[in-house]
């Protein structure tokens, strides 16, 4: 059995969360989130606790309802704290800008990328080099994050790219000429 699952997600005030057919509706200040979870794992409400349990004793049940659990805590810290996730731009000439619902990345390529912001995702770019994701879904935010990074990972030799802050690059020597 899971120790995680077996610990309740207290509720905080100002936030509401409800179950139906399997789905788990997490509603607070900074927005809401909805989850839908495989049969294995009953999901309950009551005074303020979301509790869990395996509807079935399979190895796949044990193992869903501690990853319930987690997720659920994560949906309810995402809807009162939110998520944020720092990048930084690197390289001569590379600079985002924010132009209406898209995301105008400069990135050394002969076009600009456009990318549209999804629902319930905030960002912010300031000195053109340094862009911040906000959201209150977790995965969205950390997704959104990877598809802004992944348009120019950071590279080995000179260090240019767009990178995660407090991301380590190792660094390669170049060729040397004998």
């Amino acid at each position: 059995m899971s120790r995680i699952g077996k610990q309740p997600v207290s509720i905080p005030d100002k936030v509401k969360v409800s179950v139906k057919d399997g789905t788990v509706f997490v509603e607070g200040p900074k927005g809401r989130v909805q989850k839908t979870f495989a049969p294995a794992v009953k999901v309950t409400v009551a005074d303020k606790q979301v509790t869990f349990a395996p509807t079935e004793e399979s190895r796949f049940a044990k193992a869903m309802y501690g990853t319930a659990r987690s997720i659920v805590a994560g949906m309810v810290k995402g809807v009162t704290e939110g998520y944020t996730k720092d990048l930084e731009i690197q390289g001569v000439g590379f600079k985002a800008n924010l132009k209406g619902k898209q995301l105008d990345l400069a990135l050394g390529y002969s076009h600009p990328i456009l990318l549209d912001i999804p629902e319930g995702i905030k960002i912010t770019v300031t000195d053109q080099t340094k862009v911040r994701v906000e959201g209150a879904d977790k995965q969205l935010v950390g997704a959104v994050t990877a598809e802004i990074r992944g348009y120019y990972p950071p590279e080995p030799y000179k260090g240019k790219g767009v990178r995660i802050v407090g991301e380590r690059v190792r660094r390669k020597e170049g060729k040397t000429v004998a």
